[in-house]
C-alpha cells in the first residue's frame, strides 16, 4: 500500500488530479442537497416535484454535456502526445457544441406541461413541475457550457482551478437559494421557481471565471485558446464520433434513474417522497465519484496519448483502491445514522409522527443504497477508465441493454401489471449498479481500450 502511494499513477497522483474535481463535485452535490432540503422545509408538494422535474432536466442536459466534456479526454491525449496548442481547438469544438445545446434545451420549455402532465403525479406537483422544469431548460446551456470549459483544466490533469470556479459558484447559489424560496431581505418568496433561478445563476457565474481563466495571452501562446476559435470540422467530426457515444450513454443512465423516480411516483406521495430524500442523500456518494471518474479519463487519456497505457492501468488500481474505502464509509453512515439524514428533509410544521411513514420508509431505502453505492464504485470507475481510451460505444451499448432489460422494463411492467410495490422496485436498481460495474470490469480486463486512441 506504502509503494502505490509514491509510485507513477499511484495514490498521490491520482488524488492530485481527482481530489479537486471530487470538491467540484461535492460543491454540487452541497448545491443541490440544500437546495432539495429548503424545499422540503418549505413543503412537502416541492420536494416532491423538485426531484422529478430537475432529474428530467438533467436527463435532457445529460447527452449535450456527455458529448460537450468529452473535450476533457482531446485535450488530455493532446497533451500526453505532445501537441498542446491543439488543447485551444479541441475546447472551441466543444464550445460550439455548447451554443447548439443551449438552443435545443430552450426549446424543451414548450413540451413541460405535457410532459409533466403525462406521468401520473398529483396536480399540484405536477404544477410546481412545469415551473421548476421551466426555469432550469431556459439556462441550461449555460449548465452545459460550464463544465465543458472545465476541461481545459481537467484534462490537462491541473484540476484546482476547476474546484474553485465551482466552490464559488456554490457560494452564490447556496445564499440566494435560501432568500428566494423563503422571501428573505427584499427578494420575493418565489418558492420553487426560485430554487430554479439560483441554480441558473450559479452556472452564469460558473461561466463567468473560466472565460476569465481561460482566454487570456498567456494561454493563447501555449494552447491556441484565442487562435484556433474556428470551426474545425475534421475535429468537430471526431468529437461527435466519440463523444456522442458518451452522450448517450449519459443520457442513457439518467434516463434509466428517471423513469424509475416517475414509475415511483405512481405508488403515491410518500414513496415518492421517501425515495426523492434518499436520492437526494444518496448524491453525497454518486456526485463526489464522477470527481475520480473524470480524473481517471484524464489520467488514461493522458497515458494513451503517451503511448504507455500500462500507466492506465496502475491509474485504475489505485483510483478503485480509494473509491471502495470512499463508498464504504458512506454506506456505513447510510446504515447506522440513517434518522440523523432523514430528518434534514422534515418539513417545516409536519409533526415527527406525521413524518415517520416517510422517514421509516426511507431507513429501508437507505439499506438498500448503502448496497449499491458500494457497487457503484465499480461501475464509475472502470467506465472512467475505459471512455478516457475512446471505448465510448461499448459503453453506450452496455447502458443500452443494462438499463432496458434490468430495470426500465421490469420496474414497468412490475408496478403497472404486477403490483410490485416499493422495495421490489429497490431490488432491480441495486441489481442494475451491480451488473454496470460486472460488465465494465470484463471489459476493462479484457484489455481492448489499451489499442484506442480519439486524437
Amino acid at each position: 500500500m506504502f509503494q502505490r502511494w509514491s509510485r507513477p499513477n499511484g495514490y498521490r497522483d491520482v488524488l492530485a488530479v481527482s481530489l479537486p474535481l471530487v470538491i467540484s463535485m461535492a460543491s454540487t452535490t452541497v448545491m443541490l442537497f440544500t437546495d432539495r432540503m429548503f424545499l422540503a422545509n418549505y413543503s412537502l408538494d416541492a420536494i416532491a416535484a423538485a426531484t422529478p422535474a430537475g432529474v428530467t432536466n438533467f436527463l435532457f442536459m445529460s447527452f449535450f454535456m456527455g458529448v460537450g466534456t468529452y473535450v476533457n479526454v482531446f485535450i488530455a491525449q493532446y497533451v500526453g502526445a505532445g501537441s498542446p496548442e491543439r488543447a485551444g481547438a479541441a475546447l472551441w469544438q466543444g464550445i460550439y457544441w455548447c451554443l447548439l445545446s443551449g438552443l435545443c434545451l430552450a426549446a424543451l420549455f414548450f413540451i413541460a406541461p405535457p410532459l409533466f402532465g403525462a406521468v401520473g403525479h398529483p396536480d399540484k406537483v405536477v404544477g410546481l413541475e412545469v415551473t421548476y422544469f421551466r426555469i432550469l431548460a431556459l439556462g441550461a446551456g449555460l449548465g452545459v457550457l460550464g463544465p465543458t470549459l472545465g476541461c481545459f483544466y481537467s484534462g490537462r490533469g491541473l484540476t484546482r482551478p476547476v474546484m474553485v470556479v465551482n466552490l464559488l459558484g456554490a457560494a452564490v447559489n447556496i445564499p440566494l437559494d435560501y432568500v428566494l424560496i423563503n422571501g428573505v431581505w427584499f427578494f420575493p418568496r418565489l418558492g420553487i421557481a426560485g430554487a430554479a433561478l439560483a441554480t441558473v445563476v450559479a452556472w452564469a457565474v460558473v461561466i463567468a471565471l473560466f472565460a476569465g481563466l481561460i482566454f487570456t495571452q498567456e494561454n493563447d501562446r501555449a494552447f491556441a485558446v484565442r487562435r484556433s476559435w474556428r470551426f474545425d470540422r475534421n475535429l468537430f467530426r471526431r468529437l461527435m464520433r466519440f463523444g456522442l457515444p458518451n452522450g448517450v450513454q449519459f443520457f442513457l443512465d439518467m434516463f434509466a434513474f428517471t423513469f424509475f423516480i416517475i414509475m415511483i411516483g405512481r405508488l403515491g406521495r410518500d414513496e415518492l417522497a421517501a425515495s426523492n430524500i434518499v436520492f437526494a442523500i444518496d448524491m453525497l456518494a454518486f456526485l463526489p465519484m464522477i470527481g475520480f471518474s473524470i480524473g481517471l479519463s484524464t489520467l488514461v487519456g493522458q497515458a494513451i496519448g503517451r503511448r504507455r497505457p500500462e500507466d492506465g492501468v496502475q491509474a485504475t488500481i489505485s483510483t478503485l483502491h480509494i473509491t471502495l474505502l470512499y463508498m464504504t464509509l458512506v454506506a456505513l453512515s447510510f446504515v447506522l445514522i440513517p434518522g440523523v439524514l432523514l430528518d434534514l428533509f422534515r418539513t417545516h410544521g409536519l409533526s415527527p409522527s406525521q413524518f415517520r411513514p416517510i422517514s421509516d420508509t426511507g431507513v429501508i431505502l437507505l439499506r438498500f443504497a448503502a448496497i449499491y453505492t458500494v457497487l457503484d464504485a465499480a461501475a464509475v470507475v472502470f467506465s472512467g477508465a475505459i471512455k478516457g481510451a475512446g471505448d465510448t460505444r461499448f459503453v453506450m451499448w452496455t447502458m443500452l441493454i443494462t438499463s432496458l432489460s434490468v430495470m426500465v422494463i421490469p420496474v414497468l411492467v412490475g408496478i403497472e401489471y404486477f403490483g410490485l410495490k416499493l422495495y421490489g422496485a429497490w431490488v432491480f436498481i441495486t441489481l442494475y449498479v451491480g451488473l454496470l460495474g460486472l460488465v465494465f470490469w470484463l471489459r476493462f480486463r479484457g484489455g481492448k481500450w489499451q489499442r484506442m486512441r480519439v486524437i
